[in-house]
């Protein structure tokens, strides 16, 4: 069974109960973690899911919330003395800054570090990140505040579709990536530059033809969180809900 793991849910403020925005697709073969931020670690554990069934991390865009656990995964991998490569996949715009974050630890000089392949994504729509004979993972870049990435995640075997927004205002592109999903994941932070509110994310929905929505990387902070589902129901008729820490969806 293919399971796609929510390790987070909250926008850029977390709080006890939700953990910035991010996810791991558990398979057959091992683990993808898409973004990667706070404790990861001890979320991963949480999950139940080791650091060495880690095999690919996908980086949808370069901020704070999404990538500042990068490198205590890293440094906790090689301590845990991983030898296998971890490839991780991103945006030009992401990849040289996270190499340049990681060069301010000198992790080049850590010894016995394992080795990273980095994968370079143009950045065009519907690119294929990862394929195998259990599932595919496409990704459309999205209308954020710096270049962004969502992502679609189909079952082979299955034909069920999974897709996810990211950060990003609504945009045709994510129309496009969410078409006759399955779940749509879709950020609801507010009406905002750069981000899309419920009712907005409820639209997106309805346009794409999905069969149900889950609103993600919403805000916590005096938000009262039944409000942002039933703003999304106004213009979706589908069934939507609120995506939970370790919620588990089947692909």
């Amino acid at each position: 069974m293919i399971r796609l793991i929510l390790l987070g849910t909250a926008n850029a403020i977390p709080d006890m109960e939700h953990e910035n925005t991010y996810m791991a697709l558990a398979h057959e073969r091992g683990v993808v973690l898409v973004d990667c931020v706070g404790s990861t670690v001890v979320r991963l554990q949480q999950a139940g899911i080791s650091l060495s069934a880690i095999n690919d991390l996908i980086l949808t865009h370069f901020h704070p919330d999404h990538v500042s656990g990068v490198p205590e995964l890293l440094m906790s991998m090689w301590l845990d003395g991983r030898s296998d490569p971890l490839q991780i996949y991103g945006l030009e715009h992401c990849l040289d800054r996270l190499k340049k974050m990681m060069d301010l630890f000198d992790w080049k000089t850590w010894p016995g570090f394992f080795r990273v392949d980095f994968h370079c994504l143009s950045g065009t729509e519907g690119e294929v990140v990862i394929q195998n004979e259990q599932f595919r993972i496409l990704a459309s870049p999205v209308h954020h505040l710096v270049p962004t990435i969502g992502l679609r995640f189909e079952g082979i075997a299955s034909g069920r579709v999974i897709a996810y927004s990211c950060d990003t205002e609504p945009c045709p592109e994510v129309i496009r990536l969410a078409r006759n999903a399955d779940i749509l994941l879709h950020e609801a932070s507010g009406c905002m530059s750069g981000h899309t509110s419920a009712e907005k994310a409820g639209e997106i929905a309805r346009q794409a033809g999905a069969r149900r929505l889950l609103l993600i990387h919403y805000s916590i902070k005096g938000s009262v969180l039944s409000d942002l589902v039933s703003e999304a129901k106004n213009t979706f008729k589908g069934d939507a809900g609120l995506a939970k820490d370790f919620m588990e969806l089947e692909l």
